[in-house]
């Protein structure tokens, strides 16, 4: 076994077109280099060049997962113990890494997961400011004193941990969404068994071994690699086995529901951030310019595939033809390309091979409800592109930005999360029917209204239900200070980043410091004071 500080990245002779490497990537328990127990491995392919290799990496069995749970199990005790400041000085030291590091990491993402890399800085940066906010944290992980009925007696509340996270997170956002997870997780003296997505290993090798270079001890954070239906499933299944105290989960609801199952029957707590159908409303008093960028933005950024793009846009009649004039006039000229080669493209292609499979399938989910398909035609081809397609389409898996109209709110797609660049479109005739359109999915992630009727924009992040809502901005967007989840179909109430998080990684535990020497008991010992009878009239003073 090789510690990961002992070696560089062990190169695979692979005929990359690009040039680019391909690297053996290893399981990392305890610090160590690990195989797969069967030595059985899977690739990592770039979707913008299907022939570009990333590297090898292990498909974990049931005994390398446990074998890393033990390990985090193992850990546990030096660092719940380890003071929290020193917990946020090795934070610290991860967040002035991933700045030097930052150009190649955000490199590494584009390459792996195909987002431009404007779109892949900005994860990283997230991840960046994230260690930035937690390093001081660990000063202000406070406790109260609480006064006591009873005399001579303290009482103190405190933050514990909670023991061994399993982590498991979407490849979309394979840098900022782990670290939303992990770094309050260990902040509060937990440990974790990280499970990488399958789509973008390598980023997640490079991040856990920038995280060891930080100071981390061997055993804090291990990570394991392979599919969500093996190694995340085995780390699932280790909650009954009584391994795992927490699950923290990004991604599909029907996994979701799933996992909480499984944490629900074990009283074990989890977080779960789910799928969305977001909407996002225009009213007649809204900046159309604006609300156009945004909707845009909101609906094709990422080629649509975020837990918070853009589902439903609903347009008030009074504005419906004219912004959807605009909207397509943007739609037609998107730039579509591999960021790695051409500048000032949207969006690149879609995350993996199999992304684009789930897209093309769910697309059937609009023709069959009977919407109306006025842009996209699906994959991008040689012989089916869009006019501002840049670079040969063969190459890699993009598709087109598709947009649907006629949407009411009986037809399927109008419900279902569609994961990929497509937006349908919803009429309304007023403002109280465009809430109810609005709160009619049965997600509630993300939301926004455009107005500048200052009723309306009150009206609207007061009655619609969903954990997250821009006025005037658009559906996506997060800060490493604010709460991110959703409600109903999208979450279950937890949430990641901010102070409010510590709450999903931490449990108060309280202390009662009896100094009197005797037993005292509350409410039943306390000195009760009686009201005096005067012999007053204030009546007759008014």
């Amino acid at each position: 076994m090789t510690h990961i500080l002992e070696t560089a990245f062990e190169i695979i002779n692979n005929e990359n077109p690009n040039g680019s490497p391909s690297i053996k990537g290893y399981n990392i328990i305890n610090g160590q280099l690990r195989e797969s127990s069967n030595s059985e491995t899977f690739k990592s392919i770039n979707p913008a060049i299907l022939d570009d290799c990333l590297g090898h990496f292990p498909l974990s069995t049931k005994q390398d997962v446990e074998e890393a749970l033990h390990a985090a199990r193992t850990a546990f005790a030096g660092w719940s113990s380890t003071p929290p400041p020193t917990r946020g000085q090795i934070i610290g030291n991860m967040g002035r890494l991933l700045m030097k590091y930052k150009d190649d990491v955000v490199r590494v993402e584009t390459r792996e997961i195909g987002k431009t890399l404007k779109e892949s800085a900005g994860s990283v940066q997230e991840a960046i400011d994230t260690c930035l906010f937690f390093q001081s944290e660990g000063r202000r992980l406070y406790g109260q004193t609480v006064n006591s009925e009873l005399p001579n007696k303290e009482l103190f509340t405190y933050r514990r941990p909670l023991g061994v996270c399993g982590i498991i997170n979407a490849s979309n956002f394979p840098a900022a969404v782990p670290f939303w997870k992990m770094i309050p997780a260990i902040m509060c003296g937990n440990t974790c068994v990280w499970k990488s997505p399958q789509d973008a290993p390598l980023l997640s090798f490079v991040l856990t071994r920038i995280m060891h270079e930080a100071g981390l001890p061997d055993g804090v954070i291990n990570l394991i690699h392979g599919k969500g239906s093996g190694a995340g499933q085995h780390l699932v299944d280790a909650v009954d086995e009584g391994l795992v105290d927490k699950i923290s989960f990004t991604g599909s609801t029907s996994v979701g529901k799933m996992i909480g199952e499984v944490c629900g029957r074990n009283l074990v707590s989890c977080s779960l951030e789910l799928g969305g159908k977001n909407p996002l409303v225009v009213m007649p008093s809204a900046d159309l310019d604006n609300a156009v960028e945004g909707a845009y933005w909101a609906a094709f950024g990422t080629a649509g595939q975020r837990c918070t793009s853009l589902g439903n846009l609903i347009l008030h009649e009074k504005i419906y033809d004219e912004f959807l004039e605009k909207f397509l006039k943007k739609v037609k000229n998107t730039n579509i390309g591999d960021s790695m080669r051409f500048e000032d493209v949207l969006y690149g292609p879609m995350l993996s091979e199999r992304y684009a499979k789930d897209f093309l399938r769910d697309l059937e989910i609009c023709e069959s409800s009977g919407a109306t398909k006025i842009w996209g035609e699906g994959l991008i081809t040689e012989d089916n592109k869009p006019i501002n397609f840049q670079g040969n389409p063969s190459e890699g898996v993009y598709m087109w930005p598709h947009v649907y109209s006629d949407v009411t709110e009986d037809m399927d797609c109008f419900h279902e999360e569609i994961f990929g660049p497509v937006v349908t479109i919803v009429k309304a005739s007023d403002f109280n029917h465009a809430i109810h359109l609005a709160n009619a999915s049965p997600y509630g992630l993300s939301s926004a209204c455009y107005t500048n009727d200052r009723l309306e924009a009150y009206r609207f992040k007061s009655e619609i239900r969903a954990g997250m809502t821009g006025i005037n901005n658009s559906t996506t967007g997060a800060e490493a200070h604010l709460p991110f989840g959703g409600v109903k179909n999208s979450g279950n109430g937890s949430r990641e980043s901010g102070i409010w998080v510590i709450e999903s990684y931490s449990y108060w535990h309280a202390v009662n410091d009896e100094l009197s020497g005797k037993l005292q008991l509350a409410q039943m010992d306390v000195d009760e004071i009686h009201i005096e009878e005067a012999e007053v009239d204030y009546s007759s003073l008014a």
